[in-house]
């Protein structure tokens, strides 16, 4: 291999050596687009995550997550399917019993009743516990406050009299009792939030030279809303249990706890299993709803979280 020659001064280099010179990018150019993901390959991620699905603080990929929870849904059904308890009906009848509740005994309008019930409930719970919670930032609403929370602990029977004795029965009370049950456990959630604001949170907005009432918008408020979706989404669960009972107290206005407790006096099992799974469906209906709203107003809320982040 002969070394090349130097170039003599006023003459142009060969083409030879130029083309050397010059850096090469036809392999660059002429490099294959990546290939995209093979079925063996997405085979070996899911073999993966179904043994990461053991191990603790891992993040598994939605598919994987999806096929694991249809899984385990076929698991209980068959489990289900299989039981030897003969109070316990088989899937066939429940699903057989539901279009006879839906026809021949109004399940759907009391379902339509149910519903109308705790979204207005819902509504004024949240009003009146959201009110209070923030107004906890006054001194003198914070006894207040905590004497609320403190109502968990009573039983809506005590009070059924009393509200039967100055409403009159009927819708109006079945409201009261059900805003009263949620409302002492929004109360207590709620004003958990405020309390544990961060110090630095009302620092900061006072190093902007905000007023305190502007604070308490900025920090308080606005800084609290993802919670608040929360709190509203556990409570509507709370109160979705409560239905049944009140319902059951007050039964001239109907809705699904009026026909469980006829199908529980008459110990119809299937009827009353497949009342239990449209009051699960309708519910976790009612849980996504509040959660999707919660995700759109509040798309920020779920960016650090080490699982949902992702």
């Amino acid at each position: 291999m002969t070394e090349p020659q130097p170039a003599v001064a006023g003459t142009l280099p060969s083409t030879s050596a130029a083309v050397d010179a010059q850096p090469s990018t036809s392999k660059t150019a002429s490099e294959p687009p990546a290939e995209p993901d093979k079925p063996s390959k997405r085979l070996g991620r899911l073999g993966g995550d179904a043994f990461a699905a053991f191990l603790p603080n891992r993040v598994l990929s939605p598919t994987a997550m999806h096929i694991m929870a249809v899984i385990q849904i076929i698991a209980a059904l068959g489990l289900w399917s299989l039981s030897r308890y003969e109070v316990l009906p088989r899937p066939a009848e429940v699903l057989t019993a539901l279009p006879k509740l839906w026809v021949e005994q109004g399940l759907g309008q009391d379902l339509w009743t149910s519903f109308k019930l705790t979204v207005v409930a819902l509504f004024w719970t949240a009003v009146i516990s959201l009110g209070l919670s923030y107004l906890s930032v006054l001194p003198f609403f914070r006894p207040i406050a905590a004497a609320i929370s403190k109502g968990r602990f009573l039983s809506l029977l005590g009070f059924s009299v009393i509200f039967t004795v100055s409403m009159g029965g009927g819708y109006m009370l079945q409201l009261t009792l059900l805003v009263l049950g949620m409302t002492v456990f929004f109360v207590t959630s709620m004003a958990s939030v405020v309390a544990n604001i961060p110090r630095a949170d009302f620092d900061y907005a006072r190093t902007l030279r905000m007023s305190e009432w502007r604070v308490v918008w900025e920090v308080v408020i606005l800084g609290t809303i993802a919670e608040a979706f929360e709190v509203l989404r556990q409570n509507m669960a709370i109160g979705w249990t409560l239905l049944t009972l009140v319902e059951g107290l007050v039964r001239s206005s109907g809705g699904v706890g009026t026909a469980l407790l006829n199908q529980q006096k008459l110990f119809h099992l299937p009827e009353l299993f497949a009342i239990q799974l449209l009051i699960l469906l309708l519910g976790l209906f009612l849980d996504y709803v509040i959660g999707l709203l919660r995700s759109v107003i509040c798309p920020y809320a779920d960016l650090t979280l080490e699982r949902r982040g992702r």
